[in-house]
């Protein structure tokens, strides 16, 4: 069984395209699982009139923000495989295909993306191309490079991750499950551009740690996840 979890907030204008590039890679045993954070807009009456049965809606009552608002979704994924998702991005056709594959060796997997604008005309070929991201856990502290919305790992990898640390300035989800997997779990990082991920003026997230935050910030921020894995062993 698979496990969508995506983070909705006000995320009218894209969601049912990205909803529709998901449902039609899912059987009828899988779910989709959404946390909104008390959207404004339509987000949710163009949800319900997708009328899928995969899909399931819950508030997120905790802190706000789209670190707890995932939680909140994670929490309630019943799935042993879990796929991240954000809410305006679109789903290669064999997304789900290519990693269940991977999934069947590794624990967790990340992929590439392209990144699509608001219209979705492609305006670069690679994340992995801007970012050029370490493969290993001591590359990830030193400078984070994957995308939460190109993840899917197995539900060991949920477990250990849950619950997050509380700081959530510190503590981005897509940093912290990607610290976990190659901590504690066979983690593979594949090529393949599974996602088309869109940059618009209206993203919950930058997809990157803040590249003007001061000196101490990173060094609290690494220290803090690092410290915080660290203890994981003891769960």
């Amino acid at each position: 069984m698979i496990s969508v979890c995506i983070a909705t907030y006000n995320g009218s204008q894209y969601i049912r395209r990205q909803l529709e590039s998901i449902i039609a890679q899912l059987s009828g045993e899988d779910e989709i699982i959404i946390s909104d954070d008390g959207s404004s807009d339509t987000t949710l009456e163009i949800i319900r009139e997708l009328s899928s049965p995969l899909i399931k809606i819950y508030q997120n009552q905790g802190k706000h923000g789209y670190t707890p608002n995932f939680e909140n979704a994670l929490r309630h994924a019943k799935g042993h495989y879990i796929f991240l998702s954000d809410q305006d991005d679109v789903w290669r056709e064999d997304r789900v295909s290519v990693c269940m594959q991977y999934l069947k060796k590794y624990d967790l997997v990340i992929s590439d993306a392209s990144i699509i604008d608001g219209d979705e005309n492609e305006l670069l070929d690679s994340f992995y191309s801007v970012r050029k991201p370490y493969k290993t856990f001591l590359g990830n502290i030193l400078k984070f490079g994957y995308l939460g919305c190109c993840m899917a790992f197995k539900r060991d990898v949920l477990i250990k991750s849950l619950p997050f640390p509380k700081n959530h300035v510190y503590c981005a989800h897509d940093n912290w499950i990607t610290l976990i997997g190659m901590g504690y779990f066979k983690t593979k990082v594949i090529d393949e551009k599974l996602v088309h991920y869109r940059r618009h003026g209206a993203n919950a997230s930058a997809g990157f740690v803040n590249m003007h935050a001061s000196t101490w910030f990173r060094i609290s921020y690494r220290m803090y996840l690092l410290w915080h894995v660290i203890m994981r062993v003891f769960r």
